[in-house]
């Protein structure tokens, strides 16, 4: 076995705790271990090609090793989580945004608020807010946005301040500790902090979340939605 599949094998048997067996349609741990296969794929690629030195290399695998317990950490949110899910279960329309590698995010979370609480989400990129979502958003619209302290903050803090001023109900998925978006949203949750590139490993956690006690506080089947299956065959 070649070294890379070696590290491959290890760090997924360190980050992910299988079950003998999911019923669960809406698959959450599949959008987790992709980001994770990828980024030790990316993490190789880029030591091969000596794009990234070796001290970079392995502080990127050291803080991967602690994306397991930062996970256990935003999960301690879960009950706020469920009181914000709670204020915002009747909502008709939803607006996700991020930035950079939480743009994924944003379109992970709308994913999954509509596939098991059939409520219309949409996740959209946050600097292409002024072509065309910021027309929806008025005092009706949730808008949840990933504004952790990393990348492209002050320009993700903009994009809220603009969603503010039009009376949009922010929820901002931040980094523990902020202060300038707690400011400025209706409702923050906190996730651990990491290297930018690791993020949605925890920013997605709130966000599915969300969806989970949003579909069951409207009696839906969260294991089984209408009209989807756990294998899909596309002729």
């Amino acid at each position: 076995m070649s070294w890379a599949l070696l590290l491959l094998e290890k760090r997924m048997q360190v980050l992910i705790h299988m079950p003998d067996r999911e019923i669960g349609v809406a698959s959450t741990k599949a959008f987790t271990t992709q980001i994770t296969v990828l980024t030790l794929i990316a993490l190789k690629l880029a030591k091969e090609k000596g794009t990234i030195s070796k001290s970079q290399f392995q502080h990127h695998l050291y803080e991967l090793e602690l994306i397991p317990g930062k996970v256990e950490k935003a999960l301690l949110s879960d009950s706020h989580i469920k009181q914000v899910a709670e204020i915002y279960k009747d909502a008709k329309n939803c607006l996700y945004l991020g930035r950079g590698y939480n743009f994924p995010v944003a379109l992970e979370g709308a994913l999954k608020l509509k596939e098991i609480s059939y409520i219309h989400a949409e996740g959209y990129p946050a600097a292409e807010m002024k072509h065309g979502p910021i027309a929806l958003i008025d005092e009706h619209m949730p808008v949840f946005v990933i504004a952790t302290k990393k990348g492209h903050y002050e320009k993700v803090v903009s994009n809220i301040q603009e969603i503010k001023s039009r009376k949009g109900k922010i929820i901002g998925i931040v980094t523990e500790g902020d202060t300038d978006v707690k400011s400025l949203a209706d409702h923050i949750i906190e996730v651990p902090e990491t290297l930018e590139s690791l993020t949605p490993l925890l920013t997605t956690i709130p966000l599915q979340l969300l969806s989970y006690h949003i579909a069951v506080l409207l009696n839906k089947n969260v294991d089984q939605p209408r009209n989807l299956a756990k294998s899909v065959t596309v002729e």
